[in-house]
């Protein structure tokens, strides 16, 4: 899907709405709150009513188009360049490309980014890399270990030739790297790779005769198939995000980014990632402007 296939595709809201029905309700329309099957009223924009619980709708409701004045078209635009850029798209990026304010363009990303949080993700095995890296600009005046105490941490977890996790920590210590190994990591996987920081090896637990570690310390990097070269690769694609696109990121946005980043990379061979996309802005619960400036 490019945007010469969005524009014929998709060329009014009309459009727009007709797929937003299909992906929501593949099986036919169902009222959003009492779940029984609703009728199209004859109007002339397109709604439907609940004879059950008396409640008239659109396709919108109680999704993250709710109360959006936004022509659909534009909704679509947005989604399919945040998609498909690799390295994400800046708001400021939005604004020029559709022509709407600042404020409507960053709005609109952090609510296709609210779509984007995986649910019901499965636990990771085959051969698991782990790491941590540390988000933030260069602190001038400051030691090295000082620096990192200030700026951000990211837990990295991704499965060789599978999916990728990142998640904003708050810290790199074993309780910390545990819980995300516990929650994230199948009792069935065949070998965890990590560096050689310290807490790894206690952060594994019952793994550790699966724990692999190799020593960046002294500047080794791989031995055979032993290294976290996967991981870094990850790593390396969002830090070319922040710095080339975002350029800033708020610590208390930093997690809805990288929701963004896992998101696209885990699906970025599938060749309906538009449709899966808007699957998801269709099923996720709306973001207010409130709860997300509070």
């Amino acid at each position: 899907m490019n945007l010469i296939d969005i524009n014929t595709l998709f060329p009014t809201d009309e459009k727009c709405r007709e797929i937003l029905t299909k992906l929501r309700w593949p099986e036919g329309v169902q009222c959003p709150r009492c779940k029984m099957p609703a009728v199209e009223l004859e109007t002339e924009k397109t709604l439907y009513y609940c004879k059950d619980c008396d409640y008239q709708f659109s396709v919108m409701a109680g999704t993250v188009f709710n109360d959006s004045h936004l022509p659909l078209t534009k909704w679509f635009l947005a989604t399919l360049l945040l998609c498909e850029a690799k390295k994400g798209m800046s708001a400021c990026q939005i604004q020029r490309t559709l022509g709407i304010s600042y404020k409507t363009a960053w709005y609109l990303c952090h609510r296709i980014r609210a779509a984007m949080v995986e649910v019901d993700r499965k636990m990771l095995d085959g051969t698991v890399e782990m790491d941590e890296t540390y988000i933030g600009g260069k602190i001038k005046g400051r030691g090295q270990k000082q620096a990192k105490k200030m700026k951000e941490i990211v837990i990295g977890i991704r499965k060789r030739n599978g999916d990728l996790r990142f998640f904003h920590a708050a810290d790199a210590k074993k309780g910390t790297l545990a819980k995300y190994i516990r929650e994230n990591i199948s009792e069935d996987v065949d070998v965890i790779m990590t560096d050689d920081l310290p807490a790894y090896p206690k952060a594994v637990g019952k793994f550790h005769k699966r724990h692999r570690t190799i020593n960046h310390s002294k500047h080794i990097y791989a031995i055979g198939d032993v290294h976290t070269n996967t991981i870094e690769n990850a790593f390396s694609l969002l830090k070319r995000g922040i710095m080339g696109t975002w350029h800033k990121i708020s610590a208390k946005h930093l997690a809805a980014y990288l929701d963004e980043m896992t998101f696209r990379f885990n699906r970025r061979h599938n060749p309906n990632l538009f449709l899966d996309t808007l699957r998801h802005m269709v099923t996720a619960d709306p973001l207010t402007f409130e709860r997300l400036t509070a």
